[in-house]
């Protein structure tokens, strides 16, 4: 019996630990597509790294390094793709580009 309660005693500690990495500030890109169904990819383009992220709802995040990004929303037909560029994002910032209205 007091070992089961060492090993809950760790297992519990082990956990708490992990889910307090949760709390740090992000480093980011996130923003809001509209009309909500007109795109279902974002991708961050910085030099040779390129992330993407699907869409949800209309919205997304992408978490990225620091650095300056182009962003392209990949739009479904009959809207026409989007480009940003030059974001400048900072470390342990969420970069919120706003709303992005698809254009058909």
């Amino acid at each position: 019996m007091k070992k089961n309660i060492i090993s809950f005693t760790i297992l519990v500690a082990a956990f708490t630990g992990f889910a307090a990495f949760d709390n740090f500030p992000k480093t980011a890109i996130s923003g809001k597509i509209t009309p909500g169904d007109g795109a279902v990819i974002v991708w961050a383009i910085n030099g040779n790294d390129t992330i993407r992220t699907q869409v949800n709802a209309g919205n997304f995040s992408i978490d990225v390094k620091p650095g300056t990004y182009k962003l392209i929303v990949d739009a479904k037909e009959p809207f026409k793709d989007v480009q940003l560029e030059n974001l400048e994002v900072k470390n342990d910032q969420t970069l919120d580009v706003g709303e992005i209205i698809l254009q058909p």
